[in-house]
C-alpha cells in the first residue's frame, strides 16, 4: 500500500532546474505536467517551493549496506587509499588556510548536530601529527558540542577555505581542554578562549569538488541578498514570543544584535 506523503522541498532552486527536475517519481511528473510552473520564478531567479505532494513506497526504502552498495559502481582504489590516519604536509597546510569548519557530534543516545566554527586563517592549531586543537569561542552558551563531547567523543570535522572548491574531511575524537598553555596560542585580541577541544585524528583526507561545483557556493552571481529573509532576531521572535508591532522597536532589537555581535566576538 503506497501512502500519500506531504513533503516540504529545503532547496533553492532555479526556475530552469525546477523545469528540468529529473527526479524519477512524483516530483519528475508534478514538473512535466506543469503543476509547479505557477509557483516558479522568472529564469535565473532563485525560488522556492514549500510544499508539494508526493508518494513514498517503503517497499522501494534500503535496508542494510549491501543493499546500497549494488546501487552505486565500487570504489576507485584512490578513494580508499587517499584515507591517512595522521596529519600530512598537504593536511597542515589545508588546515592553515581554513577559516571555517564544521563540527559533527553525537550525544550518549546518538542524537547528531553540527557546528560551525570560524576565525581566521590558522585559528585551528596543529600540536603533531595526530593532534590539533580548535578554539571555543563565546556563543549561545547552549554547548551542545561541548556536552556532546562529553557524552560520546567521536567527532567529524569538515574544513573549508574560501575559493577551494575541495574540502578537508578530519575524523577522531575529541576532548575538552582549560590547559592555560593550550588556550594561550589561541589569544585574539588578548582574549583567551574559556576551553578548547582537542582532537586526535583517526582519518583525513581530502574531499572532491563536486558538491561545490554544483552548488556554486563561492560564485559571486549566486550570492542571495540577506534582506531577502528577516533578520535571526525577527525568525527567532516569529518562533517564540512574537515579532513586536512597531518596526522601530524591531530596528532597535535588530541593532543590539549586531551591537552584540561586536562586543562579544572574542
Amino acid at each position: 500500500m503506497v501512502d500519500t506523503i506531504t513533503v516540504g522541498l529545503s532547496a533553492w532552486l532555479t526556475s530552469d532546474e525546477h523545469r528540468h527536475l529529473t527526479v524519477p517519481g512524483p516530483f519528475e511528473t508534478f514538473a512535466k505536467s506543469g503543476i509547479l510552473n505557477d509557483a516558479l520564478p522568472e529564469p535565473g531567479e532563485c525560488g522556492w517551493i514549500s510544499m508539494v505532494k508526493a508518494t513514498m513506497n517503503e517497499a522501494f526504502l534500503i535496508g542494510d549496506e549491501q543493499e546500497l552498495r549494488q546501487l552505486f559502481p565500487n570504489q576507485h582504489p584512490l578513494a580508499v587509499q587517499k584515507c591517512q590516519d595522521q596529519l600530512d604536509t598537504h593536511a597542515k597546510d589545508f588546515i592553515a588556510r581554513s577559516p571555517f569548519l564544521c563540527i559533527g557530534t553525537q550525544n550518549g543516545t546518538g542524537r547528531a548536530d553540527v557546528s560551525p566554527r570560524g576565525d581566521p586563517c590558522g585559528f585551528v592549531k596543529v600540536l603533531d601529527h595526530r593532534t590539533l586543537v580548535i578554539p571555543d569561542r563565546p556563543g549561545n552558551n547552549r554547548l551542545d558540542t561541548l556536552v556532546n563531547i562529553l557524552a560520546n567523543p567521536a567527532v567529524g570535522l569538515l574544513f573549508l577555505v574560501p575559493g577551494f572548491d575541495d574540502t578537508m574531511r578530519i575524523n577522531g575524537t575529541a576532548r575538552i581542554t582549560r590547559d592555560p598553555a593550550i588556550l594561550s596560542l589561541m589569544q585574539v585580541k588578548d582574549r583567551a578562549p574559556s576551553v578548547a577541544i582537542v582532537v586526535t585524528v583517526s582519518e583525513v583526507f581530502i574531499h572532491c569538488a563536486k558538491a561545490f561545483r554544483r552548488s556554486k557556493l563561492w560564485d559571486p552571481s549566486q550570492r542571495h541578498d540577506r534582506s531577502e529573509m528577516p533578520s535571526i532576531a525577527q525568525i527567532i521572535l516569529d518562533q517564540t514570543s512574537g515579532v513586536p508591532d512597531d518596526p522601530a522597536e524591531m530596528a532597535r532589537i535588530d541593532a543590539d544584535i549586531e551591537d552584540e555581535y561586536q562586543r562579544t566576538l572574542y
